[in-house]
């Protein structure tokens, strides 16, 4: 029974392409003179009389086709369709039964959404950031900071070739305290050790987020891919940054003493002062009078007196033009008491 009623539902679908081709050679009409008529491909149409219906390009195809196949040959189309339809039917209830569940890209059920579309792409996106600042952190070449100290001497000129700069004030010893880096924007990473490469910190590090030096760590010094992004302060103070750009700085002291050296101006060497020729004055040519008290010359002009009434161009009518008078017969004149005793001591040593 159960072979029987295979048989009757098989008949059927092959009673259908074969009713057909025999419509059509009864006709006598050819294969691509339907395929003319109906505007259907003769492969569709060989398809149709071989039955196998599930090679056209759907069961919608498979239904019309063969409509107007038998309605060009003459056939009941409602019939044809109908048989068409019941074949179909029969042949696809297996395949939807033991046919196993596959992703197919075009099942819109089975296609992701836009949002997780939208969330892969997002952290794909972070992913390459990530690694991109790794990179940089780690393997590009680190880069040597400028000496902040070469240029504030290199600007210093002197205020004029003929003047002496005036000597630079001294400065005030920098506030000397605890060394804090703190975070200007958000996950900056830097690693922070010492001088035998035991590591002290490494993390990213928050915005606001600060780092006290060890005071005790022994020639500390930082790496990171972001010295601009930190702000460096000693005992409260701010000091420059390590750069004021992005780039990797390896190896760098990050002591109290170190940052203070770095920052630190060397003072402009002072140019040395022409020494100044001091005045001729008047006082020393006056003042000469007790050296000749003490050397037994004569002299025929004496010096003029330190009296500022007594003029300085008009000689002594006693000393420039008569003869060393006696001592006895004489009268001394009216000069500086200074001067005219010893013009007059030296004659009487000689007589």
């Amino acid at each position: 029974m159960p072979e029987e009623d295979v048989q009757q539902t098989e008949l059927p679908i092959e009673s259908v392409g074969t009713r057909l081709r025999n419509a059509r050679n009864v006709g006598g009409m050819s294969r691509s003179e339907v395929a003319t008529r109906t505007k259907i491909a003769e492969r569709h149409l060989i398809s149709i009389e071989e039955d196998r219906f599930l090679d056209l390009p759907g069961k919608t195809y498979a239904v019309g086709f063969s409509r107007a196949y038998a309605r060009t040959v003459g056939l009941d189309e409602a019939e044809i369709a109908q048989a068409v339809r019941d074949l179909l039917a029969a042949s696809e209830e297996p395949v939807e039964r033991y046919q196993p569940a596959t992703f197919e890209p075009g099942d819109p059920a089975r296609v992701p959404g836009s949002r997780v579309a939208w969330i892969a792409a997002v952290a794909a996106v972070a992913v390459l950031v990530a690694v991109y600042f790794l990179w940089r952190s780690f393997l590009s070449p680190a880069v040597s900071l400028p000496d902040l100290t070469q240029e504030p001497q290199q600007q210093a000129a002197p205020a004029s070739a003929g003047k002496a700069a005036p000597a630079a004030p001294a400065k005030p010893a920098a506030a000397a305290g605890p060394v804090v880096f703190t975070a200007l924007e958000p996950n900056v990473w830097i690693k922070f050790y010492d001088a035998s490469g035991e590591q002290l910190m490494q993390k990213q590090m928050a915005e606001g987020e600060r780092y006290t030096v060890p005071a005790d760590a022994e020639g500390p010094q930082v790496r990171t891919g972001r010295p601009d992004a930190f702000e460096i302060t000693i005992g409260g103070k701010k000091v420059p940054p390590l750069s004021d750009t992005p780039i990797v700085v390896s190896d760098v002291p990050v002591s109290a003493k170190a940052l203070l050296a770095r920052t630190q101006t060397a003072p402009a060497p002072a140019e040395v002062a022409p020494t100044p020729t001091p005045r001729q004055t008047s006082a020393p040519s006056t003042r000469a009078a007790p050296s000749t008290r003490t050397t037994p010359t004569t002299r025929s002009t004496p010096r003029p007196t330190a009296r500022p009434s007594a003029p300085a161009s008009s000689p002594r009518p006693t000393a420039s033009a008569s003869p060393r008078p006696a001592p006895t017969a004489t009268p001394a004149p009216a000069p500086s008491p200074t001067s005219t005793p010893a013009a007059e001591e030296p004659s009487t040593v000689s007589e």
